[in-house]
């Protein structure tokens, strides 16, 4: 299948998406919550089990025994625990609760990879990526459609370079999944910031100005009425983003807009199943801690079926 008409597709889309008067343009980046369920441990560990595991996995433990639960938890604790060293920390856990949240993004990262590891080595190089998604240029570096590609292809790479940290433009699946994802990574932040920016500043100043920023959440089109929410936007503009009044955004206004420093839910969590499950108080847990206290990880037809008499008794 040729890419080029995918491309072209794509950009048609972004140009259609970005023309809606009313519609807004979301920019920021959010942690999302873990779980859309209440955080009530004395009415069940619902929200645990689906922090833990995420939702789709959480549901298939419910229909196990559980000693099957059990079983099965014990074989996590061996991948969560990174470092092999029989325990597992709040840091590990929190890694694993993250990894458990995103599921959708190493799923998509999956996909792509036997797409672009054209020799089956394990590593995607730049050269790979770029002939399996801009080979067609190399004929037509100027395609004559209000699109530039050689302008794509250079910022891709731009980005693939701090993606791949150890400089030798191969890319393992940890730095192709920050290539992909890059808001999903702290050394990633940066180029971010300088995309979003470079996506917004029409004048070309390295700033963002308040019709800039206004500009990109909403296309007027002759409409001389503004919905509520773009003055909305103005007021946050005027009084919150740009910090110092000058009447721009630079890169640190920027980041603190488009990547704010949220409630750090995995934290959070990850915190709470240890101190719980510590029997030691050591401030770590072994396998059999964990598993000692597998309801609270993990469900299984037992707790589904409590659940279900304690609905029925409300009822």
């Amino acid at each position: 299948m040729e890419l080029r008409p995918l491309v072209m597709c794509f950009a048609l889309c972004v140009v259609y998406a970005t023309s809606k008067p009313t519609e807004k343009k979301e920019r920021v980046h959010h942690d999302e919550p873990l779980s859309d369920r209440h955080h009530d441990d004395v009415e069940n560990f619902d929200y645990d089990h689906e922090a833990f595991l995420g939702q789709e996995e959480a549901k298939t433990f419910d229909q196990l025994t559980p000693e099957e639960s059990k079983e099965r938890l014990g074989m996590l604790v061996e991948r969560i625990d990174d470092d092999k060293d029989g325990y597992v920390t709040v840091e590990e856990m929190k890694k694993w609760i993250k990894h458990a949240q995103k599921r959708w993004i190493y799923d998509d990262v999956d996909r792509q990879w036997k797409s672009h590891d054209l020799n089956g080595d394990g590593l995607v190089s730049w050269e790979e990526y770029k002939n399996a998604t801009y080979g067609y240029i190399m004929d037509d570096p100027d395609p004559d459609d209000g699109f530039s590609y050689r302008q794509m292809m250079d910022r891709d790479e731009r980005r693939f370079k701090m993606a791949n940290q150890d400089n030798d433009m191969k890319a393992n699946k940890e730095e192709f999944t920050a290539f992909l994802h890059p808001e999903e990574y702290d050394h990633m932040k940066d180029i971010v910031v300088l995309e979003t920016m470079e996506d917004i500043d029409k004048n070309g100043d390295g700033l963002i100005d308040l019709d800039e920023y206004i500009g990109d959440m909403y296309n007027q089109e002759g409409d001389s009425s503004e919905p509520e929410w773009v003055k909305t936007e103005r007021e946050q503009f005027t009084e919150f983003r740009d910090k110092n009044k000058d009447g721009k955004m630079d890169k640190e206004e920027t980041r603190d807009w488009i990547l704010p420093s949220d409630y750090d839910h995995a934290d959070a969590e990850a915190k709470h199943l240890v101190y719980e499950s510590d029997a030691d108080k050591d401030g770590r847990l072994t396998k059999a801690e964990i598993v000692d206290k597998y309801d609270l990880f993990v469900g299984s037809q037992a707790t589904d079926f409590g659940e279900a008499l304690t609905r029925h008794d409300e009822f």
